[in-house]
């Protein structure tokens, strides 16, 4: 089983990634699932959203935990029992999940062309740094979705503006990590954010700034 990454934050932080190549048939076969999420898995429409949800239980087995041990509160967040805190994402053939004792989010995008086509929708301050005719233009377009979207799971608060409210300072086209701002009305809270490339994938991982 296709174990492809796993990622030690730091000590109380760790990621583990899943390359999504079993069949439908053999992750159902090697999940063992509740009934609500049984139910779940057969309402997706899409074989590939059924795949990575099956993944990420494959994910929550590596970590010692089961399907049981994963709840969602009412805006779709999922929390763990224990009381650590998870954050999940997939995308294309790629899952991941990370669980840490402090707040966490995390994104994992597939780098395409298509996402210029809704940078004036997430790209506010970002836009003094960025050059459009940069060869790495894409990459760091998906570094900044990343970010922002891992920002979002993370800071769990409805109707925060990814262009008005988060900041992401600039990434090199090197670099590893870099810091965000969520700016919500009189409150700046900052963050840190370890960005990785792999396979034509952009991802990020946010956490509170200590």
């Amino acid at each position: 089983m296709p174990l492809y990454k796993t990622i030690q934050v730091n000590s109380q932080t760790n990621v583990k990634i899943w390359h999504i190549v079993e069949s439908l048939d053999f992750l159902m076969s090697n999940t063992d699932l509740k009934e609500e999420s049984r139910q779940r898995v057969q309402k997706m429409k899409s074989e590939l959203h059924q795949r990575a949800f099956l993944s990420v239980r494959l994910l929550l087995k590596a970590f010692g935990y089961s399907d049981s041990d994963l709840i969602y509160d009412e805006y779709g967040k999922p929390h763990l029992e224990n009381g650590l805190f998870i954050s999940i994402s997939h995308s294309y053939t790629y899952a991941a999940v990370v669980i840490s004792t402090s707040a966490v989010g995390i994104d994992i995008e597939k780098q395409r062309q298509k996402i210029t086509a809704i940078a004036s929708k997430f790209i506010g301050y970002e836009a003094a740094y960025l050059n459009i005719y940069s060869e790495h233009y894409i990459k760091q377009l998906t570094w900044i979705w990343c970010i922002k979207e891992s920002l979002y799971k993370l800071y769990a608060k409805l109707g925060v503006s990814f262009k008005e409210q988060m900041l992401v300072l600039p990434i090199g086209a090197d670099q590893e990590s870099t810091t965000a701002w969520i700016l919500d009305k009189n409150q700046r809270q900052r963050f840190e954010a370890l960005v990785l490339e792999f396979n034509g994938f952009g991802f990020a991982i946010t956490t509170p700034s200590k």
